[in-house]
């Protein structure tokens, strides 16, 4: 089988491609060949004995599409982006990259698959963004697509591409709607979202982080190991079952900052949450504000998603995957 991960270099892609080298494949199912592409040099996995080609690439660039898409991989995990931070600061960057990009991926393929039959599986990372206020207590799995961020609008149109060119049969799409990832390793990003990561991932270690918004807020969360799991049960799953709607909530953890911080205490105590320094962000409040707080994901758990169910599950899932396993 062969695998192209576009967004190979990012936390997500270097998770994935780890995972399927340790796992020896896809679910039982061999990966002889892997195609990393990112704007950035990927890393070619250790311990992997299969062929490996990397590519230093941008989607919204002329051509770039089309070389990928000659390669005629089995399937991809487009899990390329602009972040929500970013997108609303440049809106020119954040459509070149967020929707041009995915539309020329999408077209390669087309004009690939009818020079010659071929329609690979296509797992497509979305984001909860798509969804805007005023909320229901839960999202269901029915509830519209109003987003009130410029990557969200950006994703949306990914979604209604992906939908559209599955049902003319071009490829196979998987889109998953993306919690936001919690404890992300490494260093703080441009997301908006940046500092449900910051205030755990930081006092774990014994340095201070900033909270910009008040410990009410309430969002919808995800380990970075359970957005592996998403994308590889999206990569083999019998797409029968989504019945014409490809794009899927996943499951994940609704958690207030204060229940947070409390899991925090629980884990790693009292001398870790004073780390914590509240310095209120309009800018961020703001944003925040317009995100989805809870959801009930039935259809992506009926399909064989699973994610965490506690916040202390979360935060010992980042201390066994990122910090040998202990404080």
């Amino acid at each position: 089988m062969h695998i192209m991960v576009i967004g190979a270099a990012g936390m997500v892609g270097r998770k994935l491609i780890e995972r399927v080298v340790a796992d020896g494949g896809l679910k039982g199912q061999p990966v002889d060949r892997m195609t990393l592409v990112d704007v950035i040099e990927p890393t070619a996995p250790a311990g992997y004995d299969g062929q490996v080609d990397t590519h230093v690439a941008d989607l919204s660039a002329d051509g770039v599409a089309e070389t990928l898409a000659a390669l005629r991989p089995d399937i991809i995990f487009h899990l390329a982006a602009i972040v929500s931070g970013e997108a609303e600061q440049d809106l020119d960057k954040g459509y070149r990259i967020n929707l041009d990009g995915t539309r020329n991926l999408f077209d390669a393929i087309r004009a690939e698959g009818e020079r010659e039959d071929w329609m690979p599986r296509m797992v497509f990372t979305s984001s909860i963004a798509v969804f805007g206020a005023p909320f229901p207590a839960q999202i269901g799995d029915e509830f519209h697509r109003t987003p009130q961020t410029s990557y969200g609008a950006q994703k949306a149109m990914g979604e209604l591409f992906l939908n559209d060119y599955s049902r003319k049969g071009i490829f196979d799409g998987v889109g998953i709607r993306l919690p936001t990832i919690c404890i992300r390793p490494g260093k703080p990003n441009l997301a908006a979202s940046g500092f449900f990561s910051n205030i755990l991932r930081e006092p774990l270690v014994g340095q201070e982080a900033i909270l910009p918004v008040p410990d009410t807020v309430r969002h919808w969360h995800a380990s970075p190991r359970s957005a592996v799991g998403f994308l590889i049960h999206a990569a083999t799953m019998d797409t029968a079952g989504l019945d014409h709607r490809r794009c899927l909530n996943m499951p994940g953890l609704s958690a207030t900052v204060a229940e947070q911080i409390e899991a925090l205490r629980a884990v790693a105590g009292q001398k870790a949450v004073d780390l914590i320094k509240h310095v209120p962000d309009e800018k961020i409040m703001k944003i925040v504000d317009g995100w989805a707080r809870d959801f009930a994901p039935e259809r992506a758990k009926a399909l064989g998603f699973t994610a965490e169910t506690s916040f202390e599950q979360i935060i010992r899932v980042h201390i066994e995957d990122e910090l040998g396993g202990s404080l």
